[in-house]
């Protein structure tokens, strides 16, 4: 009697757990745009479908699933604070056919002042989707809002392929600390990401721009007008201010300027960036303000020939920080390599410099004539002038250097120049 009585406890639990799991709890608190009214079918509107799951999502905090499919937004999506808005991509998407999680955005054409796509506020995230304009083409390139705008704190984007949008990414100019961008692929028409009023570390890793993304005849692309446009058009990443930023293995191709820091009413710069890269540029780096201790750059490819008067990297008489850059390369036919108006620190340290380019115009392939310069361990491929320093530079060390070293030196005993290899003559 005893055990028939264990027994039946047991059968007893054992049908109390089943009941249990009849109707189980959304899973993880993860919600279907599905089951909201979202359709998929790239021709019905699903802004306010998705949107309620968002807000379903925000009451205690959850993810929001966008399964695979064409997602049609015709107006702009509020992220809440706490919620992931997630598609089905774990990296970046190809150019074509469109699968996975795309969005097609459609709102905003001809203004660059309304709403983003996405809206995200504080500790949002939105991961794994593509992004597309429809009714962007080529051969009319017109102005769009952002595709996100991140306000708040600790928001993120990851394994997200832009495929055609004409402003991608902003940060700020709202108070704002410790965005993650991360895993974005894709082509970036006007600027790919602007950063401005960041007070605490954000992190830009994995970045790459490129035309190619538009260019498929499947989805109405284009390359050699896409191409023709960004070379004109694109600044890949702009930062105003923001404090200690990170910006790791970033690339884009073509561009007009490839990295610009610019002085906002927030303020500027400073931050390190390591693995960097523009390639067929007008301007790779331009810097117009950064904060006292300045930037850090190491591992840079820098390839600028396009353009009037091509240029890697130029500092304005208005920058006066720091700029340091270790262990960069410049190739390709550039008129310059780095031409510095800056009255702050200039330091060029093991970087690798060169032009060959045809019919060079034998202006020098590093320029200063403001602010203090160190020049130490570099080569000097080609044969063009290396080195100018004008008259305003206040001080100068060029140390150790090899390679066609050929140096003006137009500030006396300013300048500390010894153990350099000298050009063959």
């Amino acid at each position: 009697m005893i055990s028939l009585a264990i027994g039946l406890a047991v059968l007893g639990a054992m049908a109390f757990q089943a009941s249990q799991q009849v109707t189980p709890r959304a899973q993880n608190a993860v919600f279907d745009i599905r089951d909201f009214g979202a359709v998929g079918d790239g021709r019905t509107d699903d802004t306010a479908a998705i949107q309620k799951a968002l807000d379903r999502a925000a009451e205690k905090g959850g993810e929001v699933f966008v399964p695979a499919g064409k997602w049609l937004v015709a107006g702009s999506l509020k992220i809440p604070v706490g919620v992931t808005l997630s598609g089905v991509a774990k990296s970046p998407q190809a150019i074509a056919p469109l699968i996975g999680t795309v969005i097609y955005g459609t709102r905003g054409r001809d203004s660059e002042d309304g709403p983003a796509l996405f809206e995200m506020g504080h500790s949002s995230c939105v991961r794994g989707l593509t992004v597309f304009y429809p009714d962007q083409k080529p051969d009319d390139i017109r102005p769009y809002p952002w595709t996100f705008h991140l306000v708040g704190f600790d928001n993120t984007v990851e394994n997200v392929t832009l495929i055609n949008s004409y402003n991608g990414i902003k940060v700020g100019p709202e108070p704002n600390v410790r965005h993650r961008i991360r895993s974005v692929y894709g082509c970036v028409l006007r600027r790919g990401i602007l950063v401005d009023a960041c007070t605490d570390i954000g992190r830009i890793e994995n970045i790459q721009f490129h035309c190619h993304w538009w260019s498929s005849p499947e989805i109405g692309g284009n390359w050699e007008k896409v191409h023709a446009f960004m070379i004109q058009n694109c600044e890949a990443f702009i930062f105003g201010r923001t404090d200690w930023e990170y910006v790791t293995n970033t690339f884009v191709y073509p561009v007009n300027i490839g990295y610009r820091f610019i002085q906002t009413p927030s303020g500027a710069m400073n931050g390190q960036l390591c693995g960097i890269g523009a390639d067929e540029a007008q301007r790779c780096v331009v810097v117009e303000a950064i904060q006292p201790m300045g930037l850090l750059i190491t591992n840079g490819q820098f390839v600028a020939f396009r353009g009037e008067d091509p240029i890697a990297i130029e500092i304005k008489k208005t920058a006066n920080g720091s700029v340091r850059l270790v262990n960069c390369a410049f190739w390709g036919p550039s008129n310059q390599n780095v031409v510095s108006h800056g009255v702050g620190f200039l330091s060029l340290s093991d970087c690798y410099f060169s032009s060959g380019k045809p019919n060079h115009p034998g202006r020098p392939l590093i320029e200063a004539d403001a602010g203090r310069l160190q020049i130490r361990g570099c080569s000097f491929a080609t044969s063009e002038p290396s080195i100018h320093l004008k008259p305003g530079v206040l001080h100068a060390i060029i140390v150790d250097n090899n390679g066609f070293i050929t140096i003006k030196n137009e500030i006396g005993d300013r300048a500390v120049i010894r153990d350099n290899e000298q050009a063959p003559k």
